[in-house]
Formats: C-alpha cells, structure tokens, sequence
C-alpha cells in the first residue's frame, strides 16, 4: 500500500506540472512505457546479463573465500592473531577506493568489476563469520569433547551451524551491496552493463532510462537479500 501510494503521487505530481517537465522527472506511466520498450528492444536483458554474470562472479568467489578464512579464523586462536591486525586494517577501506589501484594492478577489462565486487564481498562476509565462530560458547565445544567429538566434528556438527545466523548476516547485506558496487564499477570503467547504460543514458539526457537502471537494480538488490533470507530460514529452521 505504501509503495502505490508513493507511485501515485509521482504520476499525479508529474501531471499537474509540480516539477519542471518530464526531462526533470518523467511520470510513473512513461516509465513504465520505456521498461516494454527496453524489454522488447533487446536493450535491458543483454546490460542486466552482463551486470548479473559479474555480481555472481564476484560475489560468489569474495563469499566463498572470505567464509572459508572466516572459519580457519575464527576456530584457530594463532591464526587469528596473526590475521586480525591485518583485516582491522583493510576492512574499512570502500570497496570503489580499490579502484584506483586495480585499474593500475589488471587494467580496464571484464576482471575488474569482479575484482571489486570481491573485495566488496571478502571483508564483511569473513568479518561476520569470525564473529559468528568466535561467539560460539565454549561450554558447548567443552561438551562435545567429553562425549567423544574430534574437532573435525566439533566444528562441522556444532560450530559452523550456530556460527550460521551470523554467516547469513553477512552475505545478506553484501548480496545488495555488490550491486551497488557493479553499478559504480560499470559507470566508471566498462562499457557494458547496467552502469553503462546508466551513463550513456546520463549522456543522451535520458531519465527516464536512468530511472529504469535504478528500478532494476533495486529489484535486484532485493531478490537477491530475499534469496539469502531464504535460504537461512531453510538451513537454520531446524534448530532456530
């Protein structure tokens, strides 16, 4: 209700001639005109495929690297201390402040969009997975020892799943994150995508694409935190 309420007052605000013409803010329904147009156009599937193959890219690689050191982490007490110091000091550094740097490091291609979703990736998901290890109660580790539990089992059979709340935690804000990261990326430095569009849309004084570009990109941002709420709700429902 609130989000037709919202789009209801964008169209009418358009026609009564509250904002200065359509190149300001075009209305709802011409909008809605140009997504059929894009659609059928061949102009927004191929830019969002190619926005889509570099945020799984990205993302699937920073999560899957950045659970695994999580767990090694957060289950290894040396390990940490050796490693802590050093992720303090890159995790707060932006994502886009690498940009610079891998523009000089590997060029102006396709691996540099997905180079920075990575590292947009990477940090929060470890971050939240040591955490998520680290919180894990020690009497409950202590128990399964006494009852015979190697620590191969320890932390496969009780650890990483209570460790899991936390794990999804982070994939579930960095799902939409490398969205907005890919965008960023597209707009700066590659000439395909989503971003691109955006920015050839921007060069041609288009809003009413730009706003499309932004009215996919938040649907995407949101299956993909829907997916990852999901999937934890399927994989934690068992002892939640």
């Amino acid at each position: 209700m609130p989000v037709a309420l919202v789009l209801v007052l964008w169209e009418m605000s358009v026609r009564l001639d509250l904002f200065p013409g359509e190149f300001f803010l075009p209305a709802f329904s011409s909008v809605v005109l140009e997504i059929r147009e894009m659609l059928f156009g061949d102009l927004l599937i191929p830019s969002l495929i190619s926005s889509l193959g570099r945020v799984v890219a990205g993302f699937s690689a920073g999560a899957v690297c950045g659970i695994s050191m999580g767990v090694w982490m957060g289950w290894n007490h040396h390990v940490h201390q050796w490693f802590h110091p050093v992720v303090t000091l890159l995790y707060p550094i932006p994502a886009l402040g690498w940009l610079p740097v891998l523009m000089l490091w590997i060029g102006v291609n396709e691996m540099l969009p997905i180079a920075i979703i990575f590292i947009c990736s990477f940090f929060p998901v470890l971050y939240n997975t040591v955490t998520g290890i680290r919180q894990v109660p020690p009497e409950y580790i202590h128990a399964a020892r006494v009852l015979g539990a190697t620590d191969r089992v320890i932390l496969g059979r009780v650890v990483i799943p209570m460790a899991l709340p936390n794990i999804f935690t982070g994939l579930k804000l960095e799902a939409g994150m490398a969205w907005k990261v890919v965008i960023a990326a597209e707009m700066v430095a590659i000439p395909t995508g989503i971003g691109a569009l955006m920015m050839r849309a921007e060069n041609l004084m288009r809003m009413d694409i730009i706003l499309v570009c932004l009215m996919v990109l938040s649907v995407m941002c949101l299956i993909f935190e829907k997916f990852f709420s999901f999937l934890e709700e399927k994989t934690t429902a068992r002892w939640r």
